[in-house]
């Protein structure tokens, strides 16, 4: 069919209006009206007349279409979605340690998640009895020690210790003046308000009479106060009680090892050797805490429970007063009395000094001797006299904890180190070592053979104050380990003076453990 001439226009008017309309982009269908059927004049062909009465199908609409029709619904839903998006891709990604681990607990205390990312340090000074010592450490928010400097802590000693200025409270306190600023001169000036300081006297101090040891501890208080800008409290300068002494000390070794958060089976056991108290701590069962005896008033409990790193512990830790290295010595001394002492070196007449005492140390007529001295050394510990009220003691009718998996792997720590290397049997270099208490008994052999005219070129490492009393050491060291905690003559057990922790060796001290529970605590 040709072109249209222009009297048939109406007729293409009626096709359009019978065709699809489009109203805001929807297509609508109708039928046509009849002044359209009678204008269009083509009521009479059948066809058409079915195609009047019946409208055409709907159609299908097209995504595009449809997109078009829900286009404002659709901006609504997708601006908030990109703008999510866009936030989760410019965040900066967390580590895998930070995703895991959100809270370090210790002793029931919880870390503020308030102090993630930012660093804590922590100030420890240990006052024993043989001298002061300061211990800095820096933590992460992961409770992991990381460096100060080059090294993971910073660690430095003077002699005497507080103990030796029973009558001056003031110089007492003076003596740690050295000590604070050097460990004020590590933590950076803005985190030093927030940076726990505290003062743990030992054995020591504890052996003072009357109160000489409040006075001390009243003028430490007092230099913190004046002289520090440290966080420092008046609880936080104390006397530690040796079950206290004996757990920092566990804490210690076994945060170093990896151990804490494992079963006990997997910890390591103490002995830490002090001048005036010796300590042992390890962990037992729940069922063998239950079961421990009974102390009277004013004594330590014989278990501690600890919760470390979500792992409860139960922890035996008893420690022994006037049996430290130095103070075991004056015991020593009291069994012989005025007389010869079969544990002094041949050639030495004069008197050992300790807790403000003296005591007469006169070598015995035929010089010293392992057999001699050993009777003296049990004689002080009172091993063969004292009354065991329980399944198992240790000596002086201490309860021994009952042994198990805790203790089998035993570390030993303090004087036991620096006695086995002054003697010669371990490298000084080396900062862990494995021995027997039978090389005690070895080395104390040697020495107690050996004239004090001779000792100074025999041990050229040990002071010379200290060369008379070393067959002495030697000799409570092994009684000490054979007869008062009943270790076999053979039996391995490492002797510790550093622990490697990541890159680096850490002193193994209990002011470690004391420094996590001031920083677990802030």
């Amino acid at each position: 069919m040709g072109e249209l001439d222009p009297p048939e226009e109406p007729a293409q008017s009626l096709k359009a209006s019978s065709a699809s309309s489009s109203v805001n982009g929807q297509i609508r269908y109708r039928s046509p009206s009849s002044a359209e059927l009678l204008e269009s004049g083509t009521t009479t062909n059948n066809n058409s007349d079915k195609m009047l009465k019946r409208p055409p199908p709907p159609r299908h609409e097209s995504l595009s279409d449809k997109i078009r029709r829900h286009r404002s619904v659709l901006l609504v839903i997708s601006v908030p979605v990109l703008l999510i998006v866009l936030v989760l891709f410019v965040m900066p990604s967390r580590s895998p340690s930070e995703a895991v681990l959100e809270e370090y607990e210790i002793n029931n205390r919880k870390m503020s998640p308030t102090l993630r990312g930012s660093k804590n340090y922590a100030v420890i000074f240990d006052a024993g009895s043989s001298g002061s010592r300061v211990h800095v450490f820096c933590f992460d928010h992961n409770m992991d020690l990381v460096h100060i400097g080059r090294d993971l802590e910073l660690f430095v000693q003077i002699k005497p210790g507080l103990s030796a200025y029973a009558k001056n409270p003031q110089a007492a306190a003076g003596s740690l003046v050295s000590l604070l600023d050097k460990a004020e001169s590590v933590v950076p000036q803005e985190l030093r308000p927030r940076t726990p300081v505290r003062v743990g006297a030992t054995a020591g101090l504890r052996a003072l009479e009357g109160d000489a040891s409040d006075r001390i501890l009243q003028a430490v208080r007092d230099l913190l106060r004046d002289r520090s800008t440290l966080k420092s409290d008046a609880n936080g300068v104390t006397v530690l009680d040796g079950s206290q002494e004996g757990s920092y000390q566990w804490v210690t070794i076994n945060y170093l090892l990896g151990n804490l958060g494992k079963h006990y089976s997997s910890t390591v056991g103490v002995v830490d050797l002090g001048g005036g108290s010796v300590q042992m701590a390890y962990a037992i069962s729940k069922t063998d805490a239950a079961s421990a005896p009974r102390v009277t008033d004013g004594e330590d409990s014989y278990v501690n429970k600890m919760h470390l790193k979500g792992t409860d512990y139960y922890l035996y830790v008893h420690s022994y007063l006037h049996y430290g290295l130095l103070a075991a010595r004056a015991e020593m001394l009291k069994v012989s009395e005025d007389s010869g002492n079969p544990c002094i070196l041949d050639g030495y007449d004069g008197f050992y000094k300790y807790g403000g005492q003296e005591y007469p140390a006169l070598a015995f007529p035929s010089g010293s001797s392992l057999e001699g001295c050993r009777r003296v050394a049990l004689k002080a510990l009172k091993v063969n006299e004292s009354t065991c009220a329980h399944m198992k003691c240790t000596f002086g009718g201490v309860w021994n904890g009952g042994g198990g998996d805790g203790q089998k792997n035993l570390f030993v720590a303090s004087f036991f180190f620096d006695r086995a290397a002054e003697a010669g049997f371990v490298d000084s270099n080396v900062a862990v070592a494995k021995v027997s208490p039978s090389d005690f008994e070895d080395a104390a052999k040697r020495a107690c053979e050996t004239k004090l005219k001779d000792a100074k070129n025999t041990y050229r490492n040990v002071e010379e104050s200290n060369l008379p009393y070393l067959c002495m050491d030697l000799v409570y060291q092994y009684t000490l380990l054979v007869d008062g905690f009943a270790l076999d003559h053979g039996q391995q057990i490492t002797l510790v003076k550093k622990v490697k922790y990541h890159d680096a060796l850490v002193e193994a001290a209990w002011p470690l453990g004391s420094a996590i529970e001031a920083v677990s605590s802030l």
